[in-house]
């Protein structure tokens, strides 16, 4: 148990419908803003690595020093562990040889270590517990292993199995459904539906962000990498603005409705 003095207000968003379209926008654009700066700017995966891996310590650092919610931030940070996890895993899979079998796969084993040990050191992993500076540090290190993994496994299902792009995305769809119906229609855990469905908005936007630029004989739309990026950009501007979000509950707060 933590201390008192350790737990502070929540700075991760309540989750609702609003959160999930956002973060399915947001992993989209990391795949069309990591492939926009490694490939049409033709940095390579490890140059574009090290920006994201860069943008993604000084954003996640603001936000663990910030002392309230700021929704701006968080999704800030959210799009540099998706754009960081996009140009991470082509480097492992492509520049390195691994593949995508073998990059999910060791993705895969380190997200559940990530999940393991923060589990064993605080003995909760859903995200009512994120309310102090060490969980919070768990919690970015799982979105960044869930968002690399989330790369590889939509790379993997559009490639390699022989899906395309528009198969990868309602394979991705149909899963999260699932998961909706779990949630609404079973007493499966919340935390597990919770990890379940934001893995799994990872693939679906990697594959929505190739069929937006890919070249039209490769099965895409054939936009610009650039123009694809900017309209997302601006779609979770305006959610922002017109859909406020607030910070979700900590299990010290009372959860009655005034």
């Amino acid at each position: 148990m933590h201390r008192a003095a350790d737990i502070g207000a929540s700075k991760v968003p309540e989750v609702t419908l609003t959160f999930w379209v956002i973060k399915i926008a947001a992993t989209t654009l990391g795949e069309t803003g990591g492939d926009a700066v490694s490939m049409s700017l033709d940095l390579g995966y490890a140059v574009g690595s090290l920006i994201f891996i860069g943008l993604l310590l000084a954003t996640v650092l603001a936000q663990i020093r910030a002392k309230t919610f700021h929704p701006f931030l968080y999704w800030m940070v959210i799009i540099a562990t998706t754009m960081a996890g996009t140009t991470m895993a082509d480097f492992a899979d492509r520049s390195l040889g691994i593949g995508y079998a073998g990059g999910s796969s060791i993705l895969f084993a380190l997200l559940a270590a990530s999940l393991g040990v923060w589990h064993w050191s605080e003995g909760s992993v859903s995200v009512a517990s994120v309310v102090s500076p060490r969980v919070e540090a768990f919690y970015w290190i799982t979105i960044l292993f869930s968002q690399t993994l989330g790369t590889a496994l939509g790379d993997w299902m559009a490639d390699t199995n022989g899906l395309g792009y528009e198969g990868g995305a309602i394979v991705f769809g149909v899963a999260l459904a699932l998961v909706a119906a779990a949630y609404y229609f079973t007493d499966v855990s919340r935390t597990l539906l919770f990890w379940s469905a934001f893995i799994l908005t990872r693939p679906l936007g990697a594959t929505v962000g190739d069929l937006l630029d890919k070249p039209i004989e490769h099965g895409g739309l054939a936009f610009s990498r650039f123009t694809a990026s900017a309209a997302l950009a601006a779609f979770i501007v305006i959610c922002l603005l017109l859909l406020p979000q607030k910070a979700g509950k900590h299990p010290g707060e009372s959860t009655e409705t005034s």
